[in-house]
């Protein structure tokens, strides 16, 4: 059984001449069949179900549903089947065919354009998608640049399907096709060296003995894994021939390429696709791995299976369709590379990349190791200043907090400063003692005492009569009462007492 790496990057048809092909077997079907004899009878023979038609087979496209979709409507308009079926390949691709959709059918028009508004909204989400979870959620998403690296629709237009929207998912999806296997071996490529690399960095990891064991154990897996039977050349006549046998149970001197291609064209359209090349190749590669087996990588598996299969289509599909019709077949099985083949070279024979690649690799790997470093130490930075900004912050917050706290206080005493005295307009800010005798402020509140602030007039009043109360003693002792006998400052305060009404 085929694993589940090779079930998601393995390819079907092409998609185009997919539709050539399966517009041939619409016509065959419909063709006017002989004239019998009807005086016979006939018991009418049961239908095989048909087939899914080859666009339906997943392409490993991330598009694949909705350039399916496309296909299944196109395909209900006649007037487009008759000018598919009239087109070769080469103008399907360079987009003749395309122009052919402004006389489609506008049922068909109208499921086209609500298909590719389908489509722009499943792009949309997916942005979004990505979006969130980079952490850019408060990030406004500009869309319309976003769509751009879809090439396979208009993204000027998402509201209706276009010539020009067919145009592009054609040549997207033929060169997303022809790219494909480039990218799988792209893939693998970058799998081994990452293998190797780890295996080489366990290595450091041990002490001498152990890592003798190690590379010990290495080498004994190697050897097992190229201990197996000999590999024929894919496509070759005894490679066919071994599948007719153990496959198809049949004598292999019995063997016949027609035979053994309608035997083997599973879906019965007269064409190999990839899938039905790859299948042929399973004996041979069952030969040299085996998923219970240590030594065996089912990686490598599957891209053995590729390159089989690519050489096959090199050496007999001579249209570059990418399919491989009965009489190409049969073609391919008089040349002499079929007959008598050059011994196969399995991976374990050749590298799948080169000492300088590897390097290269290793070289990205220590500036990935170096920039993940710079990135770290920049973070911790950040974090550092962070913290201190928090705790900066968290110190005002407890003066703000003690502040409060003394308004408090002070509220819940009910302490207010002395409000001012104006005598005839001019401010006096405080009131001196008088005779000599030193200025005391007033004490400091007792609970439950209030304080009244005196009026500076009713002190002066006061005064004044101790004045006079003064200088009646000192008339009587016989003593000087001139006013100009007062200390300095009181004779203006004693004047003004008399301007007091």
């Amino acid at each position: 059984m085929r694993s589940r790496i090779h079930n998601k990057m393995c390819l079907s048809r092409a998609l185009l001449t997919g539709w050539v092909l399966l517009l041939v077997q619409v016509l065959c079907l419909e063709a006017v069949p002989i004239s019998m004899d009807k005086t016979k009878v006939h018991v009418p023979e049961k239908k095989e179900p048909e087939e899914p038609p080859a666009a339906s087979v997943d392409t490993g496209l991330h598009y694949d549903r909705y350039l399916r979709e496309v296909i299944d409507f196109l395909e209900k308009d006649q007037h487009f089947r008759e000018k598919l079926h009239n087109t070769d390949m080469e103008d399907i691709k360079q987009g003749k065919l395309a122009k052919e959709l402004d006389f489609v059918s506008h049922h068909v028009r109208t499921k086209l354009d609500e298909l590719k508004r389908q489509e722009v909204n499943r792009l949309r989400t997916l942005i979004k998608a990505k979006q969130d979870l980079e952490g850019g959620n408060d990030i406004a998403v500009d869309h319309q640049a976003l769509l751009k690296q879809f090439e396979y629709l208009n993204h000027n237009n998402p509201h209706t399907f276009e010539v020009d929207d067919l145009d592009r998912l054609i040549k997207s999806a033929t060169n997303d096709l022809e790219n494909f296997d480039k990218d799988r071996h792209e893939e693998f490529k970058q799998y081994e060296m990452t293998k190797d690399h780890d295996r080489r960095e366990h290595l450091k990891t041990l002490d001498d003995d152990e890592r003798k064991k190690e590379e010990e154990h290495y080498d004994e897996l190697r050897k097992k894994h190229a201990d197996h039977p000999k590999v024929n050349h894919p496509g070759s006549q005894n490679q066919l021939k071994e599948v007719w046998e153990e496959a198809d149970g049949l004598d292999p001197e019995d063997f016949d390429p027609k035979t053994f291609f309608n035997l083997h064209d599973s879906n019965g359209d007269g064409y190999f696709d990839e899938q039905e090349l790859e299948a042929l190749f399973t004996k041979e590669l069952e030969k040299i791995y085996d998923p219970t087996n240590e030594e065996d990588d089912m990686v490598e598996m599957e891209e053995e299976r590729l390159r089989m299969r690519e050489h096959v289509m090199n050496e007999v599909d001579s249209n570059n369709d990418r399919l491989v019709s009965l009489d190409e077949f049969l073609v391919a099985t008089k040349k002499k590379e079929f007959l008598e083949p050059d011994s196969w070279e399995t991976l374990e024979q050749n590298q799948a990349y080169t000492d300088e690649e590897m390097r290269e690799f290793e070289d990205h790997l220590v500036q990935q190791e170096q920039d993940l470093s710079e990135k770290s130490s920049d973070l911790q930075k950040q974090r550092d200043d962070l913290e201190k900004q928090q705790e900066q912050l968290n110190a005002q917050k407890i003066e703000l907090q003690q502040a409060v706290e003394h308004m408090e206080r002070l509220k819940s005493q009910k302490i207010e400063p002395p409000p001012e005295v104006h005598v005839e307009g001019n401010a006096i800010p405080e009131v001196h003692a008088v005779d000599n005798q030193l200025h005391h402020e007033p004490e400091a509140q007792q609970p439950g005492h209030h304080f009244e602030p005196q009026d500076p007039l009713n002190t002066l009043q006061e005064h004044h009569e101790q004045q006079q109360q003064h200088h009646q003693n000192l008339a009587q002792q016989g003593l000087p009462q001139a006013r100009h006998d007062l200390p300095p400052g009181h004779q203006e305060a004693a004047q003004g007492l008399h301007n007091v009404p």
